[in-house]
């Protein structure tokens, strides 16, 4: 049975300068089965009701400005999976959770900057479940919960996020060894809460983490750690580290 995946993904630059996080998600795609397909909840995907991507062949959204225009030439065309996407659907309704098919959604930022760098090829389906970000950690626990059946079918399972995330204090100079020490509390935080499997804890974590708010002034970027959780099974930390400081590039692996 495949895991469930948190990813960081960092910047959009990942895709071009992948540093320790490239090679740290070659290795884990290489470690694990060929997946049949995979299913991703972004955090570049908020909405107010709960979304599946339904095209079948999505296009590539490159959703940020200001980078090289090498990285608006980055294409990455997988298909999709219409019938996943339907499968998908029909799992959350079983578990009371109402959702619908979006047929023209592209995938963003989070979800083909690290496929990129894992299956670089593009010939796995891809489906994106979106990211209903006003509902809290304990709605996308119960999403993975009820998506957790996929991955015994061979479907891969990640929360594409960002363990810390306040783009407000990235140093843009800081050098690989250099880590904000708030960041690094709040990071901890979770991982010893994740090794506890303290979900009470977790679900409340903007008041009980050290620096939640400053490590995540919005938590849309944290929220995909919990579908990844409530999907897997066992945790463990398959990469940490940081970039510009701040910004948590840790990957953690459910199962």
């Amino acid at each position: 049975m495949l895991p469930s995946l948190f990813i960081s993904h960092g910047s959009p630059m990942l895709a071009l300068q992948p540093g320790a996080s490239g090679p740290a998600l070659q290795r884990l795609a290489a470690e694990l089965p060929r997946p049949k397909a995979i299913v991703v909840v972004s955090a570049h995907w908020e909405s107010h009701e709960l979304l599946v991507s339904g095209s079948p062949a999505p296009e590539t959204w490159h959703d940020f400005g200001g980078f090289p225009r090498e990285l608006f030439a980055v294409q990455y065309p997988a298909p999709g999976d219409p019938q996943l996407a339907s499968e998908i659907v029909q799992l959350l309704h079983t578990d009371g959770l109402n959702a619908r098919i979006d047929e023209r959604r592209p995938f963003d930022h989070g979800t083909w900057v690290p496929l990129s760098l894992m299956y670089p090829a593009a010939d796995i389906p891809v489906v994106q479940v979106s990211l209903p970000s006003r509902m809290g950690p304990a709605l996308q626990t119960r999403v993975g919960h009820a998506l957790s059946s996929l991955r015994e079918q061979g479907v891969l399972l990640i929360g594409s996020g960002s363990i810390t995330h306040n783009l407000g204090e990235l140093d843009w100079h800081a050098g690989a060894e250099s880590i904000e020490p708030w960041a690094r509390d709040f990071r901890d935080w979770v991982v010893d809460k994740l090794a506890a499997n303290d979900e009470a804890a977790l679900h409340d974590y903007r008041r009980q983490a050290p620096h939640a708010v400053r490590s995540h002034p919005s938590d849309e970027h944290l929220l995909p750690l919990y579908f990844a959780r409530g999907a897997g099974g066992d945790f463990s930390v398959a990469h940490q580290g940081f970039t510009l400081g701040a910004l948590g590039m840790d990957i953690y692996r459910f199962g």
